[in-house]
């Protein structure tokens, strides 16, 4: 939100919870994003008060474990986060966007460029946040085992993946579509622990 913000976009966000410090000009909805029916009325009404031309699908969750230890629930909720809701929001967004011929991050390529809609997808491997430090405690050897595996030396900034969503958003990357950008401080280039 903040490197949208100082490339002169207008941000809305959709989440459970309002930013602790809101950036000027910033709109939020509260919404869990978890729930299809909250999802679709939050969607409608953001959609009615303003036009929307891009959209940055990054709600996400994880539920690790063994496949010994996973739930269908365990599935169900990653599928609804992780999946379902980028499918939603594409789709409510997505006559908007053909009516601007704009460029949103994370949809389908090819049904949407004919109308100079781009999609594209980041994939940041280990992010420093407070989840990837809870799911990867201090000591532990699953920490140690992705710390050594990044030859850059460090875990990606959030800073590090708004960079490359900012290349995605702006008008200038009009021309990119269908493609996958790892910010991965290199981990994807031979088989390493990303996550």
């Amino acid at each position: 939100a903040r490197r949208c913000t100082a490339e002169g976009l207008r941000v809305l966000i959709l989440d459970r919870a309002a930013p602790q410090d809101p950036l000027p000009g910033e709109e939020h909805l509260a919404v869990d994003l978890a729930d299809p029916a909250a999802t679709e009325a939050a969607l409608a009404e953001a959609t009615a008060a303003r036009p929307i031309t891009r959209l940055v699908n990054n709600v996400g969750t994880v539920r690790p474990g063994t496949l010994e230890a996973a739930t269908l629930a365990d599935l169900d909720a990653v599928v609804a986060l992780n999946l379902r809701c980028a499918i939603q929001c594409a789709q409510a967004l997505q006559p908007g966007m053909r009516a601007a011929g704009t460029v949103p991050v994370g949809s389908t390529p090819e049904e949407l460029a004919a109308h100079g809609i781009t999609a594209n997808v980041v994939a940041p491997a280990s992010v420093d946040t407070p989840l990837w430090q809870k799911l990867n405690p201090p000591g532990s050897a699953r920490r140690q085992r992705i710390l050594e595996s990044v030859p850059m030396g460090r875990l990606a900034t959030p800073d590090d993946v708004a960079q490359a969503v900012a290349f995605f958003l702006d008008a200038r990357s009009g021309y990119v579509t269908g493609q996958v950008l790892f910010v991965c401080g290199g981990q994807s280039m031979g088989g390493a622990t990303l996550f």
